[in-house]
């Protein structure tokens, strides 16, 4: 079962909408926001970090939905187990059913639409955090990517876990979604330019480079990050990429 595909609906779901968008939430949705919290010490952080996932996820899944609307492309919304998707409807066509035909560069600006909604609501709580008076100093990821860390003197300990697992989901995951691995953003992107480049060979080297892009990716999360959990995603995404190949 390849990951990133819509899992089928279970009478446990939680189901929504957001300005006419369908949101469909899977319960391993909240199994596995719990055990990305499950390091911190407390209840109250635990519950901050699921609910700082599933807003940072949601408004991820907006970003894609409203770029598709832009479109008139209507979607729904599914989180689930690894993460989000923004899947488009499909319309009665003749005796079938058939989506929206977008250009490449439409297809771009809609797989870039969910990371740049996070970094918008990154940076709403940065905003947030100066006018309430908060301080802004920069730590560094591996070494080289800065990163803000914010300290508030208002709400205490759970409002600054809050922030934090915010900025953390939202300029993290986002510039690890933007990664050239399919299927995420990044690797959506990179399929569409070089289709733009190369319309008859560049779907194979997107994958080549979505192969190598998620292996480098699985070694550093393990490495640097010290995450199993980023290692196996990526190393799954890679291999799903290298078995795509051999059917090509």
């Amino acid at each position: 079962m390849y990951l990133f595909q819509t899992p089928a609906p279970t009478r446990f779901d939680l189901r929504f909408s957001i300005a006419g968008i369908p949101v469909r939430v899977h319960p391993l949705f909240w199994l596995i926001a719990l055990l990305f919290g499950s390091g911190s010490n407390s209840l109250f952080g635990i519950l901050s970090w699921v609910v700082a996932i599933f807003v940072s996820i949601l408004i991820h899944e907006l970003g894609h939905a409203l770029a598709f609307r832009r479109y008139g492309q209507d979607s729904h919304i599914v989180l689930h187990f690894a993460g989000g998707l923004t899947v488009p409807e499909t319309v009665s066509w003749g005796a079938g059913v058939a989506r929206v035909g977008l250009t490449h560069n439409q297809q771009i600006v809609v797989s870039l639409a969910g990371p740049f909604a996070g970094f918008l609501l990154a940076a709403l709580v940065l905003a947030v955090s100066l006018a309430l008076g908060g301080t802004i100093l920069f730590n560094t990821i591996l070494g080289f990517i800065p990163f803000p860390l914010v300290f508030l003197p208002v709400g205490g300990t759970l409002l600054n876990s809050f922030f934090l697992s915010l900025l953390w989901v939202n300029i993290f995951w986002g510039l690890v979604n933007l990664m050239p691995v399919y299927p995420l953003d990044g690797g959506h992107v990179a399929r569409y330019v070089l289709l733009q480049r190369d319309p008859w060979g560049g779907l194979r080297t997107s994958l080549w480079v979505s192969v190598i892009a998620g292996g480098a990716l699985a070694v550093a999360g393990l490495v640097f990050l010290q995450s199993i959990y980023m290692a196996l995603i990526f190393g799954m995404l890679a291999f799903q990429s290298f078995q795509t190949l051999q059917l090509r």
